[in-house]
């Protein structure tokens, strides 16, 4: 096992997980463990520390995106002088962008449309329990997100079994795509070329593209537009349009190669009421 730690000024946990951009982990003694694609680690806070422990330590500090300064990041941000903005960046200033699998991004995401958070974990759960590997962590087991190859050999009707809904069609259509495609061609692309390419898959819309774009490309010129979004859009920038594509390019436009980022601390604040 592996360990190294982070100043928690800018790698606060529970900001990190609980901001709606992963699905895969739980809490466990004092933190949470943390899954994905194949690999586990256990994350937790002691004193000024943020501390990650994990026998791919490599792979979780890039998963953290810790080569990245958050203080510069914000310090950018705030230059567009918008009181919310500077509020969120002060308030979640412990929130990070993760680097997280494309693979497991796109169906995690194709399962989130017009679902709740604790369903879309369960469902998430029950597939990687009956196609994933078991692997162990720390005693105990838990299982890898299948691979497209392993998801594309199930049929609709198992995916509606575990709760997936209408949303069986799509996961069974697009892992049989990506299995014989694979992702990595899309990785050169820049944000809107890849979200144009995302929204050719079965059961991917606007939204799930732009999610998808920036928590398993890590294209920070993705903004992605949900409820939450259309609020803080209305009630915060005075917006009227209605048209969420529209919305969409609003922010785009403002915030460039920062969208994401703003886009997070926006988000995170509002649903938490901070």
């Amino acid at each position: 096992m592996q360990k190294f730690d982070y100043d928690n000024t800018y790698f606060n946990p529970k900001d990190v997980l609980e901001c709606g951009q992963i699905f895969r982990f739980e809490p466990f003694k004092a933190g949470y463990k943390v899954y994905s694609a194949d690999k586990a680690c256990y994350v937790y806070t002691d004193k000024s520390k943020t501390v990650v422990e994990s026998e791919y330590a490599d792979y979780f500090y890039r998963f953290f995106d810790l080569e990245r300064e958050y203080a510069a990041v914000i310090e950018k941000i705030r230059q567009f002088n918008i009181p919310l903005i500077n509020r969120a960046c002060e308030t979640a200033k412990g929130l990070r962008l993760l680097n997280q699998s494309p693979e497991e991004m796109l169906f995690s995401f194709i399962i989130s449309q017009n679902n709740n958070i604790p369903r879309i974990k369960g469902i998430i759960s029950r597939i990687s329990r009956t196609v994933g590997e078991r692997r162990e962590f720390m005693g105990e087991e838990y299982y890898a997100f299948p691979s497209a190859a392993r998801l594309a050999e199930k049929d609709a009707a198992f995916y509606k079994s575990l709760g997936a809904g209408y949303r069986d069609e799509f996961i069974v259509q697009t892992a049989k795509r990506v299995a014989a495609e694979g992702l990595e061609h899309l990785k050169a692309l820049d944000a809107p070329e890849l979200k144009k390419q995302l929204l050719t898959y079965h059961g991917v819309g606007p939204k799930v593209a732009d999610c998808v774009s920036l928590f398993g490309f890590n294209k920070a010129a993705s903004f992605p537009v949900d409820t939450w979004i259309e609020k803080i859009y209305r009630e915060d920038f005075n917006g009227t349009l209605k048209d969420r594509n529209k919305i969409n390019a609003y922010f785009t436009s403002l915030f460039g190669e920062y969208s994401g980022y703003v886009q997070q601390y926006l988000f995170y604040c509002k649903r938490e009421n901070l």
